[in-house]
């Protein structure tokens, strides 16, 4: 992690006594706007007291979102739907064989500063990916994880080429977060080719996933892994559902 995001690393763990957070884990392709309904259903409930914080881990259809500093240049070919998702951020894929966590968590019991929150965020992938025996990295001017590809044709000045495996975009509203993270474990990279991913145009930086870089981990490996990486940053979870969407 870079120097001005270690800086952030103080605790996401939230105050003494605060139930677990519930960890819940969709078995189906989930239509993106009844998660964007129930993510901002949660978020309302726990900004409320009324409502337990939770992470949904979901895969879409194909679809594209456009995040609130989206260009409308970036969007090359509408191959599939695109929805504009209220996030912060710009345009981004989401797919099968992309591991979507939303992550719905109250701020004021933990940590109101939302640079330390996508700061945890990075954190918790980087550790996750780390145990699948993946090197993250994150860089000062994009948002997101790298990883570094020697194997690629460097960039001008003999720069090395990086592809993005995770992206990040997140809203926080009354101190309660929604939107998240997005992993690829295996997804068709060559839907991306839709978009500019991210804003990010450079020819040597691109996207990746696990079996791309030749791991062969399944989706519930991942899931594993999220969930102990997550666990060490944000604190304690419980399982709700059995791998089935829980009520708002």
């Amino acid at each position: 992690m870079s120097s001005q995001r270690s800086q952030l690393r103080a605790s996401l763990r939230p105050t003494p006594g605060s139930r677990p957070v519930e960890w819940v884990v969709s078995p189906d392709l989930t239509p993106y706007e009844k998660a964007l309904a129930e993510m901002e259903s949660r978020a309302d409930r726990i900004a409320a007291g009324l409502g337990r914080e939770r992470v949904w881990l979901i895969e879409h259809p194909p679809l594209y979102t456009a995040g609130t500093s989206a260009k409308p240049q970036d969007l090359r070919a509408a191959r599939f739907p695109v929805h504009r998702a209220g996030r912060g951020g710009q345009f981004t894929y989401h797919g099968p064989g992309q591991r979507v966590a939303y992550v719905m968590l109250d701020l004021q019991r933990r940590r109101p500063d939302v640079r330390a929150y996508v700061a945890a965020l990075e954190e918790w992938l980087i550790a996750a990916l780390k145990a699948l025996g993946v090197e993250g990295e994150t860089r000062e001017d994009r948002v997101g994880v790298w990883v570094r590809r020697p194997d690629k044709p460097k960039g001008p000045g003999g720069a090395m080429a990086e592809d993005k495996i995770a992206a990040i975009g997140v809203r926080v509203r009354r101190w309660t977060t929604w939107h998240g993270v997005a992993l690829n474990v295996d997804p068709d990279l060559t839907h991306f080719s839709g978009i500019v991913p991210c804003g990010i145009a450079e020819a040597h930086y691109g996207v990746t996933s696990l079996a791309d870089l030749g791991v062969a981990a399944r989706m519930a490996d991942v899931d594993a892994a999220l969930r102990v990486a997550f666990e060490a940053t944000f604190g304690q979870t419980v399982e709700v559902g059995a791998r089935a969407p829980a009520a708002v």
